[in-house]
């Protein structure tokens, strides 16, 4: 598999290393294993000679211009993690070439991947539009208002859609990695993953914090703290809009464009934070039902596995 790293100024090291390291380790351990030749051809490519990462560090790339095509085009993030800083990276030269290159190469058949806040560029380059796609969970209502034509799930780790892939959050480099790795040879994969210690990530759902989330509009903020004030007392959005003097279908127009999620399903994200907070500190399961507004454990006990992949026992035992 012919890889191409594309490499922009203010990249986040990790997202770099990561991609280098990764693909490094696979190759090393395919030798080990009798391959042939080593199964990813992986080059640095920019729109400039040399490129400076977030940290300061300087390293010479190919020119994306005159780089041989590649079967894929992956995109490490940006190092930026406010909305206002990150539309100022995407509207930089070099960052408006990248996009270019981008929908170049994959109107000429190359796959394209990006992880955390990488799958900007993508979106900015018109090559969600219409897909199914996820990022880093962080930013998300900024990429809901910025790309209303992308079919965003920020709870996913990774999502393929027809030669686009996209990654969550920082640490979505790894499951990008991975996830291309397994396009080659799903046993070096998992050799790869066990190597480095690599734990399987389906979703980005236990790690968000919804109250992040929530600043991102006024309103939204408002109906974050009358939900975690009410937990006990259950939903009810007539309740909840009257409390917030909005009408009911503003809350849920408001909620919908900024969290891609109806308010109801935004307070049952605060009860889950709240009970596996409660859990986690040692409450009893009879006590933390009640506190988040469950008349019975059976229905919490169900919710939490189904949210967070983990039962009772294992969130008290912090795995």
């Amino acid at each position: 598999m012919r890889l191409a790293i594309l490499a922009l100024d203010g990249l986040f090291d990790t997202g770099l290393t990561v991609f280098l390291d990764t693909f490094s380790m696979a190759n090393e351990l395919a030798a080990a294993q009798g391959f042939e030749a080593a199964p990813f051809e992986v080059r640095l490519i920019g729109m400039r000679r040399r490129v400076r990462t977030a940290h300061g560090l300087s390293t010479s790339v190919e020119l994306a211009s005159s780089a041989p095509s590649p079967d894929w085009i992956v995109v490490p993030a940006l190092n930026v993690r406010q909305p206002e800083r990150l539309a100022e990276a995407l509207e930089r030269r070099d960052t408006r070439e990248a996009i270019a290159y981008l929908q170049a190469r994959h109107a000429a058949g190359a796959g394209v991947a990006a992880a955390c806040i990488g799958t900007f560029i993508l979106a900015e380059a018109g090559l969600l539009d219409h897909r199914e796609a996820t990022t880093t969970w962080s930013l998300a209502p900024f990429f809901r208002q910025r790309y209303p034509a992308v079919m965003l799930d920020d709870s996913r780790m990774v999502v393929a859609s027809q030669g686009v892939v996209t990654a969550g959050s920082a640490m979505g480099h790894l499951d990008l990695a991975l996830w291309l790795l397994r396009q080659t040879s799903p046993e070096l994969a998992t050799r790869v993953a066990r190597m480095m210690l690599i734990d399987k990530r389906a979703s980005q759902a236990e790690y968000i914090i919804p109250d992040h989330l929530a600043h991102a509009d006024p309103l939204v903020a408002r109906f974050e703290r009358w939900a975690r004030d009410n937990l006990a007392a259950g939903f009810s959005l007539q309740a909840a809009a009257s409390a917030l003097s909005v009408g009911p279908r503003t809350l849920q127009r408001r909620t919908e464009s900024v969290l891609g999620k109806s308010p109801l399903a935004f307070f049952q994200d605060l009860r889950i934070e709240r009970a596996q907070h409660l859990v986690a500190i040692g409450y009893d399961i009879e006590k933390i039902a009640s506190e988040v507004g469950y008349a019975d454990t059976a229905t919490l006990r169900t919710l939490l596995r189904r949210r967070l992949g983990r039962g009772v026992r294992e969130l008290r035992a912090g795995r």
